[in-house]
């Protein structure tokens, strides 16, 4: 029988030998209990959904059509009790910071995962951020991106609406970016929705307005 006390987890990594390892770290710390393992941003995603656990610990670099960015906001939006853990070698304080906006309530560079995996779930579990503390300096020292798109569009949003706008197909835009229909469909519904517009011409507007067609 499960302790209601348990933080449950869902651990996303497309190497099986480091989920491995993971789960010993977490289970070992007391109080914690995987649930559910996946392999790329797409299982993560359906077993979240599934399981519902109070965190998912999600690799940054997995293969598929949906990238980990993409599915943080979904986490979100989809699973609201669930906080997403960013575990990634990514150094770069820009990976960072568009983790974090996306959504992650923590970042945790794997080569310290040993020392601070523990402590960045319980704090997500409880609703507070935790950001790898040698990132920290660096991530207030590096200045955000130029002011873009609002509306906290994605990356891969930006690239799709770019795509949208220059008056590609769906089919056409998941040709060019390596993703399946569904996908660029998902794409766009969440654009539409993000920037409330929901005709080609205003979404050719928006991308016009904020110099999203130039090179």
């Amino acid at each position: 029988m499960s302790d209601p006390d348990e933080i449950t987890i869902v651990l996303a990594d497309d190497h099986a030998v480091v989920r491995a390892g993971l789960r010993l770290l977490l289970e070992q710390a007391g109080g914690l209990r995987v649930v559910s393992e996946a392999g790329d941003a797409e299982s993560a995603l359906r077993t979240v959904l599934g399981h519902k656990p109070a965190v998912l610990v999600l690799d940054l670099n997995m293969p598929g059509d949906l990238t980990s960015l993409d599915a943080i906001p979904q986490v979100s939006e989809r699973s609201p009790g669930t906080s997403v853990v960013v575990l990634t070698m990514q150094e770069d304080p820009s990976f960072a910071r568009t983790a974090l906006q996306a959504g992650a309530r923590g970042y945790v560079l794997k080569d310290s995962a040993n020392t601070e995996l523990v402590a960045a779930v319980r704090r997500a579990a409880a609703g507070e951020t935790y950001l790898a503390p040698r990132l920290g300096a660096a991530l207030a020292a590096t200045p955000a991106a130029p002011s873009g798109p609002p509306d906290d569009l994605t990356p891969r949003e930006l690239e799709v609406l770019r795509l949208i706008a220059l008056g590609h197909t769906n089919a056409e835009v998941g040709t060019q970016l390596y993703l399946s229909i569904r996908t660029v469909e998902s794409h766009r519904a969440h654009i539409q929705q993000k920037l409330r517009r929901s005709t080609r011409a205003e979404l050719v507007r928006y991308a016009l307005d904020h110099d999203l067609l130039d090179d």
